[in-house]
């Protein structure tokens, strides 16, 4: 009997995607509209997301421009964007607001670092789970008699080196991010 290790390379593959998606929301030398996808203002009564009620754009290197499609929710966005706790500055003028980023101290880059370790060590987590499920189900087949002591020691080992390898792929993905903090 065979193992199927789909399941197990898609779970690490969607672990490797969260993590980038984390990692892309955590500040760097550059604006990017990336970072206010956390931004849910109140919008007609319900908490939306900033996509959806305005459009962001790249003004320049560390500046936003949000324009809502809805000149009513000026203030809602404002009021969100602070509430979210960015660490920048809002300002409103005719045309829709403007998210200005700081430069970024070395403090604050040691903090981002740290920040963007904690996420990799969640992904780690997730992917040591994802073995434990794995591992679970190969114990679970030799219990049935479907498979030998031998075969299951081989596929344990393609497990694991399967998460080894999903392991190094999160290492790349923090070890960008840093690189990208440092400049």
């Amino acid at each position: 009997m065979t193992y199927d290790f789909s399941k197990l390379k898609t779970n690490i593959k969607e672990t490797e995607e969260w993590l980038a998606r984390e990692l892309s929301g955590v500040r760097t030398g550059r604006a990017t509209p990336t970072l206010l996808d956390s931004v849910k203002p109140e919008a007609y009564g319900t908490r939306t997301a900033l996509q959806e009620i305005a459009s962001v754009s790249v003004e320049d290197a560390r500046t936003l421009r949000v324009i809502p499609w809805d000149r009513e929710l000026m203030k809602a966005i404002e009021k969100g964007i602070t509430d979210a706790d960015l660490g920048v500055g809002v300002s409103t003028d005719d045309q829709g607001l403007r998210v200005s980023f700081p430069e970024l101290t070395s403090e604050r880059r040691v903090q981002l670092s740290k920040i963007a370790g904690d996420k990799t060590e969640q992904a780690k987590v997730t992917l040591r789970s994802h073995r434990t499920d794995a591992l679970k189900a190969l114990d679970a087949a030799e219990k049935e008699g479907g498979m030998g002591k031998d075969e299951v020691a081989r596929l344990k080992a393609e497990v694991q080196k399967y998460i080894d390898e999903g392991n190094d792929s999160l290492a790349k993905i923090l070890e960008r991010k840093e690189t990208e903090i440092a400049q």
